[in-house]
């Protein structure tokens, strides 16, 4: 199969049925994302960073259909369903439902959310609601309130288990030592996180078996948060790696949080955290939110590490990756900090 053909083929207006009158492509490190008017469409690259495989069609098919059936918690308006992509005498076309088992790729169809109602983008024109934290903390508790829980869920937010990601992290991060992150932060970051786990491990156990690990979002930023029509849609969840989305619900919190304070908005943060506690009740999140501070920033800088090695990406989006990815190291030095 020849990919980068499919790449051409989904940026032409006339390759949708309903006849966009533009066709816009945005790629992450993961997937590629094409934006034909109030229709989008989002395929999966065939990539294995260990904790994400996307390796195979198969794969790629289970995970398509995962992040429809997890993303309808939240935002099921917004997704709707999976179509199969058919190649024919080399050439690509939109497959219907009954042809799923020809596929040679698919994609997540989605609505499309205007991107002016975005948080992130209502930051950037100072245009947010006064009451937009309330109500994105009220959402997010009640999410958490009713979100799966079981003893296998449990386990995920149990120290040792944790560590694992934490581990990961900084294995996968090491190539970039003198990068994207310093030496001395690389190491401090690494001793504080696993001087916690000795420390405060007892919290996070404690936690676990009282319910306050589920099934997360797993992905809560202010990319993926939408004040719409009086609602708040909160789409993209992460549907590659049950060890990402099983979790702390101060883990979830956090990131947000964290992705608040990046953006320098440490006013929202604050609000955010105040009325997320109020409403789920969880006082003792306060305690254990540096820790988590800190890793959803450090997991944010490897991230946009990765993409500064990715092939498919332009230089000068790869440069704008590394400006990130030292930001959010930078941040991540300062939660370990105050870690303990």
């Amino acid at each position: 199969m020849n990919r980068p053909s499919l790449v051409e083929a989904m940026q032409k207006e006339e390759f949708y049925p309903h006849h966009p009158a533009e066709v816009r492509m945005v790629q992450t490190h993961i997937s590629w994302v094409f934006l034909a008017d109030e229709l989008v469409y989002k395929v999966k690259k065939p990539v294995n960073y260990g904790f994400l495989d996307f390796s195979t069609l198969e794969k790629r098919l289970f995970y398509c259909r995962e992040e429809v059936r997890l993303n309808s918690r939240l935002s099921k308006e917004i997704y709707l369903g999976v179509v199969p992509l058919i190649l024919e005498q080399d050439r690509w076309r939109l497959g219907k439902e009954e042809e799923i088992e020809e596929a040679k790729e698919y994609a997540v169809l989605m609505k499309r959310i205007p991107d002016d109602r975005l948080l992130n983008n209502l930051i950037s024109e100072n245009d947010v609601p006064s009451n937009a934290m309330e109500t994105i903390a009220r959402t997010v508790a009640e999410f958490h309130s009713k979100a799966e829980r079981s003893q296998e869920i449990a386990a995920f937010g149990m120290p040792e288990a944790f560590k694992v990601n934490t581990d990961e992290n900084f294995a996968q991060t090491e190539e970039f030592v003198g990068t994207s992150i310093s030496k001395e932060a690389f190491e401090l970051i690494k001793e504080k996180t696993n001087a916690f786990y000795e420390k405060k491990g007892y919290l996070m156990e404690k936690r676990a078996k009282e319910g306050k690990v589920v099934d997360c979002h797993g992905d809560l930023h202010s990319q993926h948060i939408c004040l719409w029509e009086h609602k708040v849609i909160i789409f993209d969840c992460i549907e590659f790696n049950q060890r990402f989305r099983y979790g702390d619900v101060a883990s979830e919190v956090a990131f947000l949080a964290m992705d608040l304070q990046f953006l320098m908005q440490d006013r929202l943060s604050k609000e955010f955290v105040e009325h997320y506690i109020r409403f789920s009740g969880d006082r003792e999140i306060e305690e254990i939110l540096p820790f988590y501070l800190c890793y959803r920033a450090y997991v944010r800088g490897k991230v946009e590490s990765f993409r500064i090695n990715d092939p498919h990406t332009p230089f000068s989006e790869r440069m704008n990756a590394l400006l990130r990815a030292q930001r959010y190291f930078f941040l991540a030095e300062e939660y370990a900090k105050r870690m303990l």
